[in-house]
C-alpha cells in the first residue's frame, strides 16, 4: 500500500512536470509568434524603401474599395502589405479617397500615401521638375531638356542612350514595350519615341540619368499598354504605334486634325501609296528646315516617306496621348491628300485635282 502511494505521488510529479513543460512550449510558441506578428507588422508599417525616388503611376478606378485599394498598392510595390495598410486606415478613422492617377513613392510613409489619396495630389512635394514637351526628338530633348535642367550635358545623355549593355537591359525591363524592333539596322536611335512627353517630379537633388530616362519609359509604358486589346485589333506593336503617332504629332495641331491625318496616311498604306509626309524628310537629312525644296524630297533615305512607302523605321519623335489614341480612332474619310496654310491650319481633299486647288488657294503655285 505504501509502494503504491509512493508511485502514484511519482506519477502525479511527473505529470505536473509535463504539463509544465508543455505550458511552457506553449508560452514559448506563444511568445515567438507574437514576437514575429510584431516585427512583420512593425516592418509593414515602415516605407517600402526609404531610399527609392522612382515615382510609381498607380491608377484609382472611380468606385475603388479600401481592399482593392490597398491590393493595388501592395501590386505596385507602395505598401507592403495589404492587410496592414487596409487595418492602419480603419484603425486611423480614414476615408473618401479619390479615384485618379497619382505618382507616388515606394519611400512615401502611410500616412504620406493616405494623405495623397484623400486629397488627389501627390502629398510630397518634389525638389524640381522636368517637362518634355510633345513632338521632341532625343537630340533635342537632350539639348533643350536635359542639359538646362540639370547637371548633365546633352553629350552625356546622348551616350547613355546609345550604351548598347544599356539598352539590353532595359529590353529586360520593359519587354513588351522595348522589343526587337528598336535594334532595326535603319532606326538611328533605339529610344527615339520612347520618352513620354510630360513634366516628371523629382524627390532628390541630383537625379541620376537611369533614373530620369526611365521615369519617362514608365510614363511611355503606362500610356501605350492601356491600349493593348486595341494594338491587337489593329495588328499593331508600340512599335509602329509609337513611329504612327510621331508622324501626327509633327503634322498636326489640333485632336481633329490628328485623326483626319491619321485616316490619310491609312488610306494612303491601304493603296499602297507612299505617305509622303515632310518631317520624315527633315529627320531623315538630321537638321532642321523651314521649307523643303524639290532636291529634298528626292533625298535617299529609310525613313524619307517620300522615296519609301510605309512607316519609316521607327519614330521620329515623342508623341502624346493625343496623337497615341489618335492612330488608333482615326477619323472615317475618304482623304489622301492634306497642306497646311501660313496660319497652320491643314486642308484636306480627296482627289491630287483638290489637293492642287488647295495649294493654289492657300500656298500658291
Amino acid at each position: 500500500m505504501f509502494e503504491r502511494m509512493k508511485e502514484k505521488k511519482k506519477e502525479g510529479k511527473t505529470v505536473r512536470r509535463i504539463v509544465a513543460i508543455i505550458a511552457l512550449v506553449v508560452l514559448l510558441i506563444v511568445g515567438i509568434a507574437g514576437f514575429q506578428v510584431y516585427n512583420f507588422v512593425s516592418g509593414a508599417l515602415k516605407p517600402v524603401d526609404p531610399d527609392s525616388e522612382k515615382v510609381v503611376e498607380v491608377e484609382v478606378p472611380i468606385g475603388s474599395n479600401l481592399d482593392s485599394i490597398a491590393e493595388l498598392l501592395e501590386k505596385n510595390g507602395i505598401v507592403k502589405d495589404a492587410r496592414v495598410y487596409k487595418y492602419y486606415v480603419k484603425f486611423n478613422n480614414e476615408s473618401e479617397f479619390q479615384a485618379g492617377t497619382y505618382g507616388l513613392l515606394p519611400s512615401m510613409t502611410l500616412d504620406e500615401i493616405t494623405q495623397s489619396l484623400k486629397t488627389g495630389k501627390v502629398y510630397r512635394e518634389p525638389l524640381f521638375t522636368i517637362t518634355v514637351p510633345e513632338g521632341l526628338t532625343l537630340e533635342q530633348i537632350a539639348e533643350n531638356v536635359i542639359a538646362k535642367k540639370t547637371d548633365f550635358t546633352a553629350e552625356q545623355f546622348m551616350e547613355k542612350i546609345n550604351d548598347e549593355a544599356y539598352i539590353d537591359e532595359l529590353m529586360v525591363k520593359y519587354p513588351t514595350l522595348l522589343t526587337d524592333e528598336i535594334k532595326n539596322e535603319n532606326v538611328r536611335y533605339d529610344l527615339e519615341g520612347y520618352l513620354y512627353p510630360a513634366t516628371y517630379p523629382f524627390y532628390e537633388e541630383d537625379p541620376s540619368l537611369t533614373l530620369i530616362i526611365e521615369q519617362m519609359l514608365n510614363a511611355t509604358q503606362a500610356n501605350v499598354v492601356q491600349f493593348e486589346a486595341l494594338m491587337q485589333e489593329k495588328k499593331m506593336t508600340p512599335h509602329t504605334l509609337l513611329t504612327f503617332a510621331s508622324l501626327l504629332e509633327e503634322e498636326a495641331t489640333s485632336q481633329s486634325d490628328r485623326q483626319a491625318i491619321a485616316s490619310v496616311f491609312f488610306n494612303r498604306i491601304n493603296e499602297d501609296m507612299p505617305l509622303q509626309t515632310d518631317p520624315t524628310v527633315i529627320y531623315a537629312m538630321g537638321e532642321h528646315k523651314e521649307r523643303l525644296f524639290n532636291k529634298d524630297y528626292e533625298f535617299e533615305h529609310p525613313y524619307s516617306t517620300y522615296t519609301n512607302k510605309g512607316l519609316p523605321p521607327g519614330p521620329i519623335a515623342s508623341a502624346g496621348i493625343e496623337s497615341i489614341q489618335a492612330v488608333l480612332d482615326p477619323a472615317d474619310t475618304k482623304y489622301f491628300y492634306f497642306l497646311a496654310d501660313s496660319t497652320g491650319k491643314n486642308h484636306f481633299a480627296e482627289t491630287y485635282d483638290q489637293h492642287l486647288a488647295n495649294r493654289d488657294k492657300f500656298i500658291g503655285q
